[in-house]
């Protein structure tokens, strides 16, 4: 399997940031990490292996990145409105920085956005901000809704980073039309703590007329890493 690990200064983020590409073709997509997690954790985790198989036939591509969390949304040792700001430099960092990478080493069209747990938060609100730009995500046990964070704080950039907040009053045409054409898959479990959040987001994408795919897994303990790499072979084999 290719494995390439990079590294540069960023210039959205002022510091430097790492990632991981595991494949040489197919669906590309951007890895997300945990909560506090790191660009190797898909590696260190057993999450590259049990996707061996189609990254090794060059249906997938993994590019594993790294987050800045705890710079941004855990950071509660600077204002909300601070991490926020920092939050939108990581976004800018991806769209500016890592979007171009990926399109230098891969040709499809697609792009898919994939995250576990707060990973899942990432890719839901990325692919939705820009579908233009992401084909479709994949979250497992996501969370989405992060104003616990905030301690109260809210204006328009928190809006418009929370999809359950700015999803259910988007009325750009061209926006859903687009959404419309993406490929949305939720997975969760039945005690997954985050259950009740993707069961709301499911609702609004129907409400919006957004095709997705929502699926409660029966296993217990489904907020794990052993579960979620079931999850994820199910959906990427």
């Amino acid at each position: 399997m290719d494995r390439d690990y990079r590294e540069w200064q960023s210039s959205r983020l002022g510091r430097p940031m790492e990632l991981l590409i595991f494949g040489h073709a197919g669906l590309p997509a951007l890895v997300f990490p945990t909560s506090g997690g790191r660009f190797f954790d898909f590696e260190d985790r057993g999450m590259v292996a049990a996707l061996g198989e189609p990254i090794e036939a060059g249906q997938l591509q993994l590019f594993c990145v790294d987050a800045v969390d705890r710079e941004s949304w855990y950071n509660l040792q600077i204002a909300p409105s601070r991490r926020i700001a920092r939050h939108q430099q990581y976004e800018a960092y991806l769209l500016d920085e890592v979007l171009p990478l990926v399109r230098t080493q891969n040709a499809d069209p697609r792009l898919m956005a994939l995250g576990c747990s707060f990973g899942g938060y990432h890719a839901v609100n990325i692919a939705l901000r820009h579908p233009d730009l992401f084909s479709g995500f994949l979250s497992i046990c996501g969370v989405f809704d992060l104003t616990e964070f905030l301690q109260g704080y809210y204006d328009e950039d928190c809006y418009f980073h929370l999809p359950t907040h700015y999803l259910p009053r988007l009325e750009d045409a061209q926006i859903l039309s687009r959404m419309r054409a993406g490929q949305y898959t939720l997975v969760t479990g039945w005690d997954d703590p985050c259950l009740a959040q993707n069961q709301q987001l499911s609702r609004i994408l129907s409400e919006k007329q957004i095709p997705h795919r929502l699926q409660v897994w029966s296993e217990p303990h489904a907020h794990d890493w052993p579960v979620w790499r079931r999850m994820a072979q199910q959906h990427l084999s």
